[in-house]
């Protein structure tokens, strides 16, 4: 299983155009469907995101959309791949009543509004695609460690 993280070219104009702050922003984290495919071309807000066939899970189960945070975590360099990194604290999400997913990816959006035109929020950072798909058993949990939004 290899874990893929894809940008949103939106995400990298956005940056580039100075409309999003990845300190200060507002960041949030949903798990897609096992079926969505993500496309840096095309899913650059989070309408166009939930727009798409088989998008987000359903609030069911320990799950409910939009609604989890990142929150923590910090800046760091690294000097091997040439970039910047801010991590985050890591995501739970706790099945409970029944089974959440299954799910194949996350989504992660900035939910913070920019002041300058073209401005279209809640911009979508990227992705995380898992390397397969998981389904979290009643009374079980899904944890991503670390999540993390790399810059150059």
């Amino acid at each position: 299983m290899a874990v893929i993280s894809t940008l949103s070219n939106y995400w990298k104009y956005q940056l580039g155009a100075k409309q999003v702050d990845v300190s200060t922003d507002t960041f949030k984290i949903i798990l897609m469907d096992d079926t969505f495919v993500f496309d840096p071309d095309v899913h650059a807000t989070l309408a166009d995101v939930l727009a798409s066939p088989n998008c987000e899970l359903a609030t069911e189960f320990g799950y409910t959309q939009q609604s989890k945070e990142l929150t923590g975590g910090s800046w760091a360099e690294d000097d091997t791949e040439n970039k910047g990194i801010r991590t985050f604290d890591n995501v739970t999400w706790t099945a409970s009543g029944g089974s959440i997913g299954p799910t194949g990816c996350a989504i992660i959006y900035d939910d913070s509004t920019g002041s300058a035109s073209p401005v279209v929020s809640p911009t979508v950072v990227g992705c995380i695609d898992f390397g397969e798909d998981f389904t979290v058993p009643d009374g079980s949990s899904f944890q991503i460690l670390v999540p993390a939004i790399a810059i150059g």
